[in-house]
């Protein structure tokens, strides 16, 4: 059984789970630890919405959810992935993170002695530039490879 630790931030696309699903012929095996995205820093949030041409989503950054106003929708979106996932045949277990992202990665990849890391995300620009993204800290912290996919839109994904 192959075994990727799927960090996510908003919930799996039908397109999303076929894709990761078959990125290996083997049988899969999945541990997704969800990022409440009201963890992020909501002005980068913003900077990149503006540098995608998204201003409507820019200007509804101030009513994400933080802190433990974001831990339910985050729960949501976590148990709707893991059902897709088992839905295609795999294994899938999951948590939310709370803190420290990079140091649960390597704990629960270390204890799962998983294959892969896939980062699956929408695009961070200001993050992805100055290499602070989750996949480009990642690459230097789990010791296996790390696989970066742009996650599909919000509204392809409603739970």
């Amino acid at each position: 059984m192959f075994t990727s630790v799927l960090m996510i931030e908003q919930p799996l696309s039908a397109t999303d789970v076929e894709f990761v699903t078959t990125l290996h012929e083997d049988d899969m095996s999945f541990v997704v630890l969800m990022r409440p995205r009201g963890n992020e820093d909501r002005l980068l949030r913003a900077i990149d919405d503006v540098a995608l041409g998204e201003l409507e989503q820019a200007v509804h950054e101030a009513d994400e959810p933080e802190g433990e106003d974001a831990l339910r929708p985050a729960a949501v979106a976590l148990e709707h992935s893991l059902r897709a996932l088992r839905a295609a045949g795999c294994e899938a277990v999951g948590q939310i993170i709370d803190n420290h992202p990079l140091d649960l990665l390597r704990s629960v990849v270390e204890q799962t002695h998983a294959d892969e890391v896939i980062v699956l995300t929408a695009p961070h620009l200001v993050e992805e530039f100055f290499h602070r993204d989750w996949a480009s800290r990642a690459r230097h912290k789990v010791g296996v490879p790390v696989l970066k996919l742009y996650a599909h839109a919000e509204e392809e994904s409603a739970p």
